[in-house]
């Protein structure tokens, strides 16, 4: 196990080598590991912690049944509810979206109580426990520009920030112009430009996703490089997959990891997606990330970015109590470079 400050240096601040109390491994700590775009109607939601996510933000599920799950249960659940779209907008009328999951606006009316209304749609799910709003910009038919302005309004007015679906030539612009607060994908259907690039790192988050399209070489190539340009100009990205999306693991994503890495990503900026408490304000106290032995290195010793990655999506969830600092690990590297003074 590396000395402490090695170790923070190559997996971020918050890295600490451990021990588990019942069973004397050793390994790394970090906090919680967060998937921040799920559909838990589409998934056995209750097998993440086994894949090491301790939390998910579920970005489009029935407000009534994500209200109702127990309290204090593995993961934690934060969320949006349903999908606020326009009449007859995506994702509505799909397979995968039962009508419980989605809200089909028809009035941009600030007016809470009317039917089909904005406002409405968005106090419904501030109701039922929702942390984020969720909107729909798709180019087929996008939400009128009236009802945006309603819902980001009134969501911002109780303190709930924005998420939308962009998809399509000029979405990510709408967005930004609304005042949206966070993109559900990265933007994988047009090239972004420097200045749009630029408002976008200064104003919002970014949720990977870019795993859904590795069978889409296009769309992949699109996501890559927008993500790529959002780092550098200083954007915040956070990690997720869309899980419910198609075939992907209950648990940490090596590929969406890998993915990460090919866009820009160093490997304490995936820790940091990994386990960034979007849209809440710290990460969960009470478990921690547990990673076993040591983290892979090259042949030649060399740091090696696809191996810890991988070895990152090895996680698993464990109460905090269980991990004891490594203090004679820590203090036997201590010795080692002092003999080497």
């Amino acid at each position: 196990m590396p000395h402490p400050e090695p170790l923070r240096a190559l997996l971020g601040p918050d890295a600490a080598a451990v021990r588990r109390a019942l069973t004397d491994e050793a390994g790394v700590s970090l906090p919680a590991f967060v998937d921040h775009h799920v559909h838990l109607h589409l998934v056995d939601g209750e097998r993440l912690p086994l894949g090491g996510v301790a939390a998910v933000v579920d970005l489009g599920g029935d407000p009534a049944i994500l209200a109702g799950r127990a309290a204090g249960t593995l993961p934690q659940v934060t969320y949006a509810g349903a999908f606020l779209t326009t009449l007859g907008g995506y994702p509505a009328g799909r397979e995968w979206a039962p009508p419980a999951i989605v809200r089909q606006i028809t009035d941009a009316s600030p007016q809470i109580g009317r039917p089909g209304g904005a406002a409405t749609a968005v106090d419904e799910q501030r109701l039922a426990g929702a942390s984020v709003i969720k909107v729909v910009l798709h180019h087929d038919r996008p939400l009128p520009e009236d009802a945006v302005a309603t819902i980001v309004e009134t969501a911002h007015a109780a303190g709930l920030p924005v998420v939308a679906h962009v998809e399509g030539e000029g979405m990510t612009r709408r967005a930004l112009d609304a005042g949206i607060d966070a993109l559900a994908h990265t933007p994988f259907t047009e090239r972004l430009d420097e200045a749009l690039v630029a408002r976008a790192a200064a104003a919002q988050v970014w949720i990977s996703t870019l795993d859904i399209h590795r069978d889409d070489e296009q769309a992949a190539d699109v996501a890559r490089e927008n993500l790529r340009a959002f780092r550098a100009a200083g954007g915040r990205v956070v990690y997720g997959t869309d899980l419910g999306n198609g075939d992907l693991p209950l648990g940490v994503n090596p590929r969406e990891l890998r993915a990460l890495l090919a866009a820009g990503c160093d490997v304490p900026a995936l820790v940091a997606a990994l386990t960034d408490p979007w849209p809440g304000a710290a990460p969960l106290p009470e478990v921690r990330t547990f990673l076993r032995g040591q983290p892979p290195r090259a042949a030649d010793g060399a740091d090696d970015p696809t191996a810890l990655a991988d070895w990152l999506a090895t996680a698993s969830v464990v109460p905090g109590e269980d991990l004891l600092p490594d203090l004679d690990d820590e203090a036997g590297n201590a010795d080692s470079e002092d003999d080497d003074d």
